[in-house]
């Protein structure tokens, strides 16, 4: 009696929300050209955003407030995997340490690596690039020391708080343009300030784009680098 029941209010469930969908798509124009809006950002991106990189425009930009809830599933996934593996004491139960080449190797490429990282969020709004890609990159920089060496460890408290101060900067710069334009992350350099107006196609342009884009990659690569941290060590009895 109980099992039928339960089935009898999932059917029913499932006719109010799909009459709910029906209704709502019963409004849409399907008839229309598709690319009404795409081709609205293609033509209007350089002046609304001053953004070479049309993706990134409509990533950080037009579509911004996504982009803030990509970077919050991406904490609560960080934080999950910090609680499904913490432990009263974990440790690096690693034994060997890599090979002469990969050691000198991890040393002579950590650098260059996170560089190369900071360049692709740094350029986001000029060539293909972001946040998120360059924060992995940099993240896979920690992760070939952890492979090289088996006493290395990140600086877990200098990373905590530049983490949540990079979170804390995506939400001030999109409350600011809040006070100022009316709108959650409205962009006050380039719409208001008009800074970087003269300067389309070089590195200071594209808004507070570059900025947004630095506060991810930061945020991503300290995220991602504490996963690693915490996959490599194992649990160690007192």
């Amino acid at each position: 009696m109980v099992g039928m029941l339960k089935r009898v209010l999932a059917i029913l469930t499932i006719l109010v929300i799909g009459y709910w969908l029906a209704q709502g798509l019963a409004d849409v124009p399907f008839g229309q050209d598709k690319m009404v809006v795409g081709k609205y950002y293609l033509e209007h991106v350089k002046e609304e955003t001053g953004a070479v990189n049309a993706v990134t425009a409509v990533v950080v930009n037009y579509r911004g407030l996504d982009t803030l809830g990509e970077v919050t599933v991406l904490f609560i996934a960080s934080t999950g995997v910090a609680a499904l593996l913490w432990k009263k004491k974990r440790e690096r139960t690693a034994k060997t340490e890599g090979s002469v080449v990969l050691t000198t190797g991890a040393r002579l490429l950590f650098p260059f690596i996170a560089l190369f990282g900071m360049y692709i969020f740094i350029h986001g709004h000029l060539t293909p690039g972001g946040g998120f890609p360059g924060g992995a990159t940099i993240a896979t920089a920690f992760l070939l020391m952890y492979l090289a060496f088996t006493i290395y460890e990140i600086p877990h408290r200098g990373f905590e708080v530049t983490e949540g101060l990079a979170g804390m900067g995506y939400v001030i710069t999109g409350l600011i343009g809040l006070a100022i334009g009316g709108y959650f992350l409205f962009d006050w350099i380039w719409q208001t300030w008009g800074w970087g107006h003269e300067n389309i196609g070089r590195l200071f342009s594209g808004g507070f784009i570059p900025i947004i884009y630095t506060l991810i990659g930061i945020k991503v690569g300290t995220e991602l680098s504490g996963i690693v941290d915490n996959m490599l060590k194992e649990e160690v009895k007192e």
